[in-house]
């Protein structure tokens, strides 16, 4: 679902211009939930105790690689297959698409390398990778609505709704550790 093109015929390349702003649709599920995943490893590993920052670099940045090949591999062999021709074209089209499941990875993953900068301990590093996944995931879910062309209530539901779950991945993150 994300990142596609709402075109009469998928297999053409978008239109250049301002005819291509007009025709293209983007869609930025995969940065919400590319998001929620990251908040949810870093949880997960914060939970666990003690360990190395580089770790969690690594777990960020690799969860978010198998979970875009997982959504890949779902859209091309899944829902794909029977509508699209599968081609070069179609792949590397479905890969672009699914990317930003990666790039929200890379906020997190990027908190938790500079943390020792800011004077943080494993702990702070944790909090402060947790924060940022979650920060990106109501940025992301306002901007889709925002670029869907939804209301400023709508636009503002849409935060509070991923605020919502980015609490609850919190709420579980406090709930570990007691």
């Amino acid at each position: 679902m994300t990142g596609h093109r709402a075109e009469e015929d998928p297999g053409k390349d978008p239109p250049r211009g301002p005819a291509r702003t007009a025709r293209e649709h983007v869609d930025y599920t995969g940065a919400v939930y590319g998001s929620l995943l990251a908040a949810s490893v870093v949880v997960g590993a914060g939970s666990l105790g003690r360990f190395p920052r580089l770790e969690l670099v690594v777990l960020l940045f690799a969860t978010g690689v198998v979970f875009w090949a997982a959504h890949v591999l779902a859209r091309l062999f899944g829902e794909r297959i029977a509508m699209v021709p599968l081609t070069g074209r179609e792949v590397r089209h479905v890969c672009g698409a699914e990317w930003p499941i990666v790039k929200a990875a890379l906020p997190p993953a990027a908190a938790v390398a500079v943390s020792p900068l800011l004077g943080l301990d494993t702990a702070g590093a944790v909090w402060l990778a947790l924060c940022v996944a979650v920060a990106g995931q109501v940025g992301w879910g306002a901007y889709a609505a925002h670029r869907a062309g939804a209301t400023r209530r709508t636009v503002v539901a849409a935060a509070a709704v991923n605020l919502v779950l980015g609490l609850i991945i919190v709420a579980l993150k406090v709930a570990l550790k007691h």
